[in-house]
């Protein structure tokens, strides 16, 4: 016989409003628990929490087992005799990583560092397990006590504990083959690339269901459960559009079966993970675009007084040089791929500065549509700003726009007292580098000789941005070091990718939980940008429709339709259940062509899908020998970087070759899960973590050659380019998987005696910039971007 705790009261059923006091209590008792065990993460050292933890587990197994051989007992017995079997094994490890983490600290004043991430995330599952351990012991015996819900939260817990062990003998692994000091593996390809394939097979679906976010500071989870929720419907609609059978605005957030069931939403979160595309992830990180949705956002954040989309005509300038401004150099309009096209930036401004109303700026306003915030007029003009900052978006080179950043950027020009330009550049993969750093530079020396149109004076100027945006800041600073015109007073880079290569490192272990930057998502960006996606089409009719094929079709109908019923996706997504929508048709238009001048359209559309497919290669080869340095003195001395487009010429089967292995031949090494298996087992014997069953994984195994150029990854840059760059202000994120990039970036810039700050806030996700309304923390850590970039533009006074 089960204990009345197991298998519910045998007595009179208690009433209603009893039931209904009891299950109130018990949640304020939870609540209250969770804040207990968040104190004790931080108050318990490991080897205490382990030993509490295994003494518990120990104490519910005794109990467990003398309840019967019910098949609810049997589960539970088996569910805390694995916790304690895995918090045994992990103990030791973690010790270790722990004791040399701080060998790879920038300094003492700044703990952080990928081994340290990894050890507090298993921390944190450690302290949610004893949490949960001392409520089953304690209310074990009681009628209310919710079996069902306690197992599974006790085994989506445990399956997140094992893949964490995994994980912990993976970064042990990485400190036995790395150089000393160093966090990125710098050997030979082929140990990366069995890494990879040992480390790609890992189930990771127990850490997108009940186990969502545990890493990330409360505030954040609900949001995050939203995200995936979303996610998963959209990645289900977007696999009807595969197979043709069409989706509605309407039905875009009515599956109702993720929000109420946490195991099949991380299942189904692993599979879109691992097996949708590029042009998935740029439609759905994209929605936020949606008319209605922007401006909601904007409703919301502060009000300004200019907020004007420019377009920046494709015409040569010339810029002095910071050597002898009596020369100057030419700055050519982007060429890459797409041919010269007009650069798009927006221009924010808390107040109506002087030179911002001129006829001049106004000939270069686009109009953005009815739901534009356009320039409205004030009796009087406010002097021009001393500053002016630079601003590039996020979005992993292949998504968003400065539309999606706009929220906190006017409270950065409300706070910073500046006007601000940020760049809208031509996006992944329809435009791979080097269209992105040509655009953003021509943008930024633009801004930087019209500064006085813009409402500033430019006697302090600041480079800022986020994620792939901080990128193409450090890149754009080191161009202009390269033509030798100015450089930025100094960059702010929030959570900044340095490095592009497929290399492990500690803090990119993480990337197995984290629901905003999955490793096969990183890998999609990577491959795109760097303009090696590989595009494979069983059907001849999708092949038809050029590069974006069939479902990138759908996908921009999709997106059209969501438009259109945008009131009615606001209120199905508040639906949990599974009520079936009606029917509603999607329209079909022709694409729009789209003129020869016009840049690539910056999300998902129609315009986008009437650009045509160029040869396999083409692009890429151009990418890295594009980056032309032309100045108008020809006694000039700066270096010619590469040829221009003109000169390349049409491609040959040969630049294709250049991206590969030579052992490659004509195909890129791609790995699949259910071909290979690890080379050598780096687990201990009796240890095996869970496989994932979502089938192959395809992802490239080796590094394009072309994400070593310096331009792409700046951490790979020699000396003597690094020494060029400006005071340099880095915000990353603990629990990043890109945290690892920020710390050894500022590392080798100390080494070089180069200035350079490294902020590590706690407990939140990449792109917390763009969650910064949502909480106290978000709104903290957003505080210490906007106090690094006025650290640029007001410096301290020298000591004398």
């Amino acid at each position: 016989m089960e204990s009345a705790g197991l298998s519910g009261p045998t007595g009179a059923p208690a009433s209603k409003k009893a039931k209904e006091r009891s299950k109130s209590r018990s949640r304020r008792r939870w609540q209250k628990g969770k804040a207990k065990a968040s104190r004790l993460l931080h108050s318990m050292d490991l080897r205490t929490m382990t030993q509490s933890l295994v003494t518990l587990a120990e104490d519910n197994m005794a109990f467990f087992s003398s309840q019967g051989p019910g098949e609810t007992a049997r589960r539970l017995l088996g569910v805390f005799s694995g916790i304690r079997e895995q918090a045994l094994g992990l103990e030791p490890t973690l010790g270790r990583l722990l004791s040399v983490a701080h060998l790879f600290d920038l300094d003492t004043e700044t703990p952080a560092n990928g081994y340290r991430s990894l050890v507090h995330t298993a921390r944190c599952c450690l302290a949610h397990l004893l949490h949960k351990s001392r409520y089953v012991a304690s209310n074990r015996r009681s009628i209310f006590f919710r079996t069902s819900h306690n197992l599974a939260e006790l085994e989506a817990y445990l399956a997140a504990l094992t893949q964490l062990r995994a994980l912990a003998y993976y970064a042990q692994h990485l400190l036995a083959i790395n150089q000393p000091g160093g966090l990125f593996f710098e050997g030979d390809e082929r140990l990366t690339a069995e890494f990879l394939s040992e480390y790609v097979t890992l189930h990771k679906g127990c850490f997108y269901g009940r186990c969502l976010g545990f890493q990330f500071t409360p505030a954040i989870r609900p949001f995050l459960q939203t995200i995936s929720i979303g996610l998963v419907s959209f990645g289900e609609h977007y696999k009807r559009n595969e197979a043709g059978l069409g989706v509605t605005a309407s039905s875009l957030f009515t599956s109702g079966r993720f929000a109420i069931d946490p195991e099949l939403r991380g299942t189904e979160f692993e599979r879109v993970i691992q097996n949708l595309d590029v042009h998935f992830w740029k439609a759905f990180w994209n929605i936020t675009e949606i008319e209605v949705l922007s401006s909601l956002a904007n409703m919301a954040s502060t009000t300004v007084r200019v907020s004007r989309l420019l377009s920046l005509p494709p015409e040569a300038f010339e810029m002095p040089l910071t050597s002898d401004p009596k020369l100057t150099v030419t700055i050519s309009p982007p060429l890459a791929h797409t041919g010269p096209g007009p650069v798009f930036v927006r221009l924010i401004s808390y107040d109506l500065r002087e030179g911002q109303d001129s006829e001049e700026l106004s000939s270069l306003v686009k109009s953005e549509g009815p739901w534009s915030l356009e320039l409205r007029p004030r009796p009087q003009q406010v002097p021009r700003s001393r500053f002016l900052v630079v601003h590039i978006h996020g979005g992993g080179f292949v998504a968003q726009t400065s539309k999606s950043h706009e929220p906190y950027l006017k409270s950065w020009a409300h706070e910073l007292g500046a006007p601000i330009i940020s760049i809208d550049y031509s996006l992944a993969p329809e435009a791979p580098f080097p269209r992105a750093l040509e655009e953003c530079f021509f943008a930024y020396c633009w801004a930087v000789k019209h500064c006085a149109m813009l409402g500033s004076t430019g006697e302090r100027i600041c480079l800022a941005g986020d994620s792939a945006g901080g990128n193409l800041c450090l890149t754009v600073s080191l161009r202009a070091a390269a033509f030798g015109v100015r450089v930025p007073d100094g960059i702010m880079a929030a959570y900044p990718v340095t490095t592009l290569q497929s290399t492990a490192s500690p803090s990119r272990l993480l990337s197995i939980m984290d629901p905003l930057l999955p490793l096969s998502v990183l890998s999609k960006c990577v491959s795109a940008y760097s303009g090696s996606e590989t595009e494979d089409y069983s059907d001849p009719d999708q092949k038809a429709l050029g590069m974006m094929g069939l479902v990138r079709r759908d996908t921009s109908l999709l997106l059209r339709d969501l438009r259109l019923g945008a009131s009615s996706w606001l209120n199905s997504f508040l639906e949990l259940s599974g009520r079936k929508s009606q029917k509603s048709s999607v329209s079909i238009a022709a694409p729009k062509s789209v003129p020869p001048t016009e840049p690539m359209r910056r999300s998902v559309s129609e315009a986008a899908l009437a650009q045509p497919e160029g040869p396999q290669g083409t692009d890429s080869l151009k990418a890295l020998k594009d980056l032309s340095l032309k100045g108008s003195s020809e006694t000039s001395d700066t270096p010619d970087m590469s040829l221009s487009v003109e000169t390349l010429g049409p491609s040959t089967p040969s630049d294709v070759n250049f991206f590969l292995r030579p052992e490659d031949s004509q195909e890129t090494q791609l790995l699949n899960t259910k071909d290979r298996g690890p080379a050598v087992s780096l687990f201990p014997e009796g240890f095996q973590p869970r496989r994932s069953s979502q089938g192959a994984i395809r992802i490239p195994l080796y590094s394009s050659p072309i994400v070593k150029n310096p331009f792409m990854s700046p951490l790979l840059a020699p000396d003597s380019m690094l020494k060029t760059l400006p005071p340099l202000h880095i915000v990353a994120c603990a629990l990043d998987p890109m945290l690892d990039d920020s710390v050894m970036f500022a590392r080798r810039l100390r080494s070089l005696g180069q200035p350079v700050t490294l902020r590590v806030v706690e407990d939140l996700p990449h792109g917390f910039l763009s969650l910064a309304s949502l909480c106290r923390e978000t709104r903290q850590a957003a505080g210490q971007c906007v106090e690094r970039i006025r650290l640029i533009l007001t410096p301290p006074a020298a000591p004398r």
